[in-house]
């Protein structure tokens, strides 16, 4: 379908966008508030209007300071803290699925509105600070020629990539800049159709395993479930041999994965279903059971049947965990990390989320890097503005924070997809 064929449509998913007020139920937590399911010829949608940073920055809380360590990207999405200090940056978009109805290709052209047109990196890029002062001039491209590459992690002397179709593996000496040759494949994962491309990925706590987050090939299974095959789960891979098995299920789009610093577990954020409200379903930060299973796309939030999902399986409902934080409906969570006492004291137990911004609302949410403070291994109480001003209040989105990343020396680094930046924010104080 032509653009200037589109316009019609556009013109009247903003105007039934104008007609919504989404009201704003409590969804962080425990027991996020869930109304009723609402269906409609389109789901409410705003259009991001991107906009330069010009001489403006995002806000972070008194007593820290933020600074773009790196600009002009292409397609920043996750970092990783290497040992010595260096940083890698996976830079990358994939996709691509096919669009089934005159609405996903409505809702395709309004998401881009809100993207970078910079083209896809396809690359590893290494950034140094030589110096020591946090401005991390020396830049060089570690490995090149990858496929939408997303999740990153480290085990001993080898690198691990999560492109969109596999898990690589580099090898990796300290200081090193760039990669000595391809990598070698670890395990090819899903991609056809790759509805949701992104591949998220982290390493267990001793090195034997690597999670890889996988999500599914649709909304709510317009495509099949035979296309859902090895979709909405997380993969547990054994990082020497490759040899995969599903670790948890049922889970639509993991996006990030984090393993809890003293205790081992694993933990996930997680982007849920679409066009049944502006107000559902909440996207979630879980901890993840061995074996278990988290509902999609059968149902949500526990045992709240989705009825698009047929035939039914009452079974699979009855087993479905509910999961352990809500954030919020549409907030587009990507992002995971845990802190450590480097970052102060008010952000020292807990985990930092960047969340991306919605797409689907006529008032926008998301957009910002948030903290969930933790009590006793587990999330507890209201969310905190950590990153902030993605969106300013004029309208004009500048920035789309992706991945965090904590830095053990006192930092968190943030991928910001739009700007096609790097940002880290350190504590001026303690």
């Amino acid at each position: 379908m032509k653009p200037l064929a589109l316009l019609p449509l556009v013109a009247l998913s903003i105007l039934l966008a104008a007609c919504g007020n989404d009201p704003e139920p409590s969804q962080y937590g425990p027991d996020p508030q869930l109304p009723a399911p609402q269906r409609g010829l389109l789901p409410d949608m705003t259009i991001a209007e991107p906009a330069e940073w010009g001489d403006q920055r995002p806000t972070v809380p008194q007593g820290y300071a933020i600074a773009a360590i790196a600009t002009d990207l292409q397609i920043p999405r996750q970092t990783l803290v290497l040992p010595n200090g260096d940083i890698l940056v996976a830079e990358g978009r994939g996709g691509g699925a096919p669009t089934l109805t005159p609405k996903d290709v409505i809702a395709g052209f309004i998401k881009a509105k809100g993207t970078s047109p910079v083209a896809s990196g396809n690359r590893v890029t290494l950034l140094r600070d030589v110096s020591g002062d946090g401005t991390y001039k020396e830049r060089t491209v570690f490995a090149e020629d990858l496929n939408a590459p997303y999740g990153l992690a480290l085990i001993g002397s080898n690198l691990y990539v999560a492109n969109q179709d596999a898990l690589v593996r580099f090898e990796y000496r300290e200081g090193q800049t760039r990669a000595n040759g391809p990598p070698d494949t670890v395990t090819n994962l899903p991609s056809a159709i790759n509805h949701h491309w992104t591949k998220a990925l982290t390493a267990s706590a001793d090195g034997r395993f690597l999670y890889v987050g996988i999500g599914s090939n649709s909304n709510i299974t317009e495509r099949g479930m035979e296309a859902e095959a090895d979709r909405a789960m997380i993969w547990q891979v054994d990082a020497q041999t490759g040899a995969h098995r599903p670790y948890a299920t049922g889970l639509r789009n993991p996006t990030a994965l984090a393993i809890q610093p003293g205790t081992g577990q694993l933990w996930a954020v997680v982007n849920e279903r679409d066009e049944i409200g502006p107000n559902l379903v909440p996207d979630y930060l879980t901890s993840v059971r061995e074996g278990g299973f988290y509902g999609w796309p059968y149902s949500y939030w526990g045992q709240n049947v989705d009825t698009r999902a047929q035939p039914q399986e009452p079974q699979k409902v009855a087993s479905a965990i509910r999961p352990d934080y809500g954030l919020g409906s549409h907030v587009a969570a990507l992002g995971l990390a845990f802190s450590t006492q480097a970052m102060g004291i008010r952000f020292t137990d807990g985990v930092f989320v960047g969340e991306h911004g919605s797409w689907n609302r006529s008032v926008p949410v998301g957009y910002r890097v948030i903290f969930v403070p933790f009590r006793g291994g587990h999330p507890s109480g209201s969310p905190v503005d950590f990153v902030t001003g993605f969106r300013g209040t004029d309208g004009k989105t500048r920035g789309r924070p992706v991945g965090v990343t904590v830095d053990p020396r006192g930092a968190l680094i943030v991928a910001d997809d739009l700007s096609n930046t790097v940002w880290r924010v350190t504590p001026t104080r303690q």
